[in-house]
Order: C-alpha cells, then sequence, then structure tokens
C-alpha cells in the first residue's frame, strides 16, 4: 500500500514555537548591537577612522627638538625590514567606550609600515624633569614619549625588565608597550648613534630628523624593531618592537636601534626629508655647547 502522509505543509512540527523566540531574539540582539555601534565591522570601522587621522607634527624653526614637540619615531629600514614607524598596535578589544571612546591601556605598539603622522604614529615628547614645554631636549636628558590626547588616549610608551611572564610576543626580548601610569619605566633618552662620538655630543641640543638611537632609562637597552618578526593589525602590517641593544663586531649598534625623530616640513604636509646626522669627521661644527642658546 502506498504510503501518504498525514500532515500538511502548513503544520508544524517539533520546538517550532521556541525556533521562533531564538530567531526574533536573535534578530532584535543584532538590531541592538546594531543602534549602539557594537557590530565587529562597526567596530572596526571605527577604529579605522580614528587611528588613521591625520596629525600634524611640529615644524621646528631651529633644528632642535623640544619638549612638547609632536613627533614620529621612523626606522630607515634593513635587512628584511621596510621603513617603519612606531605606532599604536590597536584590536578592537583595545576599544573603549566610557567615559569617552578611544584606546585602552596597556596597548601594544609595532613598527608600523605606514610613514604617515596619524594618531598611531604621532608621539609627544614630554618632560619628566621640571623642564618646561617648549625648552630644548638634550642627548642623555630623560623624557617620555605619550600619544596625542583624545582617541589615543595619552599613553605612554613604557618597557620593564624582560621575565618569563612580561616579555615580546615572539621574540621574547624586553617587552615595549603602552600604559598610562607615566612611571620611571616610561623614561628614555636619547643617545649618538656612534659610538666615537657620543661623548662629544653628550648635553648637546638634539637635532630634529637625525640617526639617534632612543635608550630605555631603566634598563639600558635601545629601542629595536625586528625585521624577522612580523604582526598584523587590523589597519596595517608592522615589525615586533622591543627594546634590546643589537651589536656588531665593532661594538656599534645596527640599524635596528637606528631611530629618526621626524617633525614635519616647512610647509606642514608631512614628515621631513630623511637625512642621517653630521659626523665630527665630516669638518661640521657639532652643536653648540650652550644648552640655551
Amino acid at each position: 500500500m502506498a504510503y501518504s502522509s498525514t500532515y500538511s505543509k502548513k503544520v508544524k512540527l517539533g520546538n517550532w514555537f521556541q525556533e521562533n523566540l531564538f530567531e526574533e531574539d536573535g534578530k532584535n540582539d543584532y538590531l541592538e548591537k546594531k543602534r549602539r555601534g557594537e557590530l565587529v565591522t562597526q567596530k572596526v570601522d571605527f577604529l579605522k577612522t580614528n587611528i588613521l587621522r591625520p596629525v600634524n607634527l611640529t615644524m621646528t624653526n631651529d633644528g632642535r627638538l623640544h619638549f612638547g614637540d609632536v613627533v614620529m619615531l621612523v626606522n630607515m629600514g634593513g635587512e628584511k625590514r621596510e621603513c617603519s614607524a612606531v605606532s599604536i598596535r590597536a584590536d578592537i578589544n583595545s576599544l573603549k567606550r566610557i567615559p569617552l571612546a578611544g584606546i585602552k591601556a596597556p596597548c601594544g605598539v609595532s613598527a608600523g609600515s605606514c610613514i604617515q603622522a596619524c594618531v598611531a604614529t604621532a608621539f609627544i615628547i614630554t618632560s619628566v624633569d621640571g623642564s618646561p614645554e617648549g625648552s630644548t631636549l638634550h642627548f642623555e636628558q630623560s623624557f617620555a614619549l605619550k600619544t596625542t590626547s583624545g582617541f589615543a588616549g595619552g599613553l605612554y610608551l613604557t618597557s620593564d625588565m624582560q621575565s618569563f611572564q612580561k616579555c615580546a610576543m615572539k621574540s621574547r626580548l624586553q617587552e615595549v608597550n603602552l600604559d598610562d601610569s607615566g612611571s620611571f619605566m616610561s623614561w628614555w633618552k636619547v643617545v649618538h648613534f656612534d659610538p666615537q662620538e657620543r661623548l662629544e655630543y653628550e648635553g648637546q641640543p638634539v637635532p630634529v630628523n637625525m640617526t639617534v638611537l632612543i635608550k630605555h632609562c631603566k634598563t639600558n637597552q635601545a629601542l629595536a624593531v625586528l625585521g624577522d618578526h612580523v604582526l598584523w593589525t587590523t589597519y596595517d602590517k608592522g615589525y615586533e618592537l622591543t627594546a634590546h641593544t643589537f651589536l656588531d663586531s665593532h661594538k656599534a649598534e645596527q640599524d635596528n636601534n637606528h631611530w629618526i625623530l621626524c617633525t614635519s616640513d616647512s610647509a606642514g604636509k608631512g614628515p621631513v626629508t630623511l637625512s642621517h646626522p653630521p659626523s665630527a669627521g665630516n669638518n661640521e661644527e657639532p652643536p653648540p655647547a650652550n644648552p640655551d642658546v
């Protein structure tokens, strides 16, 4: 005997009522998250829009760095790595909404391939010894590097002794990140890149847009970029950033540790042409000895 169904297509079977409720709850939850801007796609767009927003770098008239200057920290690249700049390494989990939208601490950093002056790459040279804003920064003088206020949160570039629990993600070297404490762990100093001229330049004004070393005051390790450790963010490709001094056979720091604190050109359209510093051997005069000049 042929089989015939005893139910029509309109008959609802199983837990149809519960399934309808779950579907309705899912739609309502989606619409509510969309209204509050909490969807993943919305968070990603919000992060990109704010973290890549252009920032004006400082234009200097005397060719020196000052407290309060807004700069980019650029490494010119080398073996296995391109030119890169110290950058906030944020994702949607780094976002906060209360009291204001922005980046929450602690937050990672990397040497990003985006060489544009924006919220992610702009840092303010901040006094830690009472030096007034606008005064000249000198070699070996302690200072802090702080992100811009607002969305970037005014966080400090910070490092501490390497430990089993606290170290860089891939290289396991000394970690560098952003924190809001502003403690001694966020103190840095600028050192001349050439060991033979280092003593001569100690205490002299730091020129803008010149190759230097940036050393961590507590550990005396130099800020470094690692070309063989790539980190991806929502908006950029970057290299791992660490505090570690890489020496060559002549006991000189390698180009992993070479940085240029870039300011804006005279037209205010972006970083000036990157160049290497004058050397005492090329008959150029070193900066004036008087720090107040």
